[in-house]
C-alpha cells in the first residue's frame, strides 16, 4: 500500500479504486478493490497505485494521481503518461510500501513517480513537500 506520509502530503482523496479489502489505514473516503474498481463510478479525486491497465482510466478521469514505477521506456509511458499527464513527481530514493498489517515492507524494486492528470493535482504534487524532481508537462 502507498506509504501514509505520501498520502498525507497530497491531501484528501475521494476514491481509491484499487485497494486491498483488508487494509491497515484508509487511503480515501471510498475504497474499491481490484475486482470491482474499474466497474464502479469514479466521482471526485482519485488516488491509485494501479496495475498498469488502470492508468488509462485515471488519465480519462483526469482528477487523479497515480503512484507507479518510473519505468520511462515502457509502452505505458509512451502511450499514456507522456501524452496525457499534466505533471510528474519523481520521488527521491526508493519507497517502502506497507503490507495489509500496516508493517513497512522492503524497498521498492524500482524508482517511483507520482503522475497527475490535471492542473489541480499537478499543484498538489508541486506543493507536497515530498523530496524529488517535479516536472510539468502538457
Amino acid at each position: 500500500m502507498i506509504p501514509p506520509y505520501v498520502l498525507n502530503s497530497l491531501g484528501e482523496f475521494d476514491i481509491d479504486p484499487c485497494t486491498p479489502k483488508i487494509r491497515p489505514f484508509d487511503t480515501a473516503k471510498t475504497h474499491y478493490n481490484y475486482k470491482d474498481g474499474l466497474t464502479q463510478p469514479w466521482v471526485g479525486r482519485v488516488i491509485c497505485t494501479p496495475p498498469y491497465e488502470w492508468v488509462e482510466r485515471c488519465a480519462e478521469h483526469r482528477n487523479s494521481i497515480v503512484l507507479m514505477y518510473a519505468n520511462l521506456d515502457t509502452k505505458l509511458f509512451t502511450d499514456i503518461i507522456w501524452p496525457k499527464a499534466t505533471a510528474l513527481l519523481f520521488l527521491k530514493g526508493r519507497l517502502r510500501y506497507y503490507n495489509t498489517k500496516g508493517e513497512r515492507g522492503g524497498n521498492s524494486l524500482a524508482p517511483s513517480v507520482l503522475v497527475a492528470f490535471d492542473d489541480e493535482n499537478a499543484i498538489k504534487l508541486r506543493d507536497s513537500g515530498l523530496e524529488g524532481m517535479f516536472i510539468s508537462i502538457n
